[in-house]
């Protein structure tokens, strides 16, 4: 993977081409997954090319962009780490995992970043499907939402397969739905309830859903 700087014109070659063609960037030059969470102070999409932040920056006026992803030593990375500098964009590393059980720190720990950053913002992960899904509903619950509207952040329409192992984000909401929805505040249910250990326990994925997601369209 692309472990260079994008300050020279060959620098910004080889991260272009490991974007491209390593990170199946190509096919986010003509698919941006976008949409809107909180309208006017949160936004969603794929791994953005530079061309289209600056595009999303100025129409959406983004102060802030979130990497789901965390810091990766990839062309995509670079270059919108490097786009984010130029367009004055505060950029956050908040990683998410999109086949495992969330982890309680995480969850927190996004729950801080949302409150305290600037904003209008936008979130994204690899595909826009997986891990900008489970954050956006995460920000639903955050704003007093219900976890069937969470739900809907993570949907085919995005790209997501519940029944894949990256349903196991799927039954996080529905975790939560029935053991303490409207019983006991989100956020304190995750501080005190939620085990983790538990809920990859008890999810089982179907297996050609899987091979299909992981493999055929090399999902991250």
């Amino acid at each position: 993977m692309f472990a260079g700087d994008v300050s020279t014109p060959e620098g910004r070659l080889q991260a272009w081409l490991d974007s491209l063609i390593l990170d199946h960037g190509v096919f986010r030059t003509v698919w941006d997954n976008f949409a809107p969470v909180v309208h006017g102070r949160l936004y969603r999409c794929n791994h953005p090319t530079p061309g289209r932040l600056a595009a999303l920056a100025k129409r959406y006026h983004l102060r802030t962009i979130v990497n789901l992803r965390g810091q990766r030593r990839c062309g995509s990375d670079a270059l919108s780490r490097d786009a984010a500098a130029r367009l004055g964009l505060d950029h956050i590393d908040m990683a998410f995992e999109s086949r495992g059980a969330p982890h309680r720190d995480r969850i927190l720990r996004f729950h801080g970043i949302y409150t305290s950053m600037a904003t209008p913002a936008l979130l994204h992960c690899k595909s826009g499907a997986d891990r900008a899904g489970l954050a956006a509903g995460l920000v639903v619950l955050f704003e007093g939402g219900t976890a069937r509207e969470a739900l809907r952040q993570l949907s085919v329409r995005f790209g997501h397969f519940n029944r894949s192992r990256t349903g196991v984000l799927d039954a996080f909401f529905l975790h939560y739905a029935a053991a303490a929805e409207g019983r006991k505040p989100f956020l304190d249910w995750v501080r005190e309830d939620y085990d983790e250990s538990d809920l990859r326990a008890s999810f089982h994925a179907h297996g050609l859903s899987s091979f299909l997601n992981d493999h055929v369209l090399a999902r991250e």
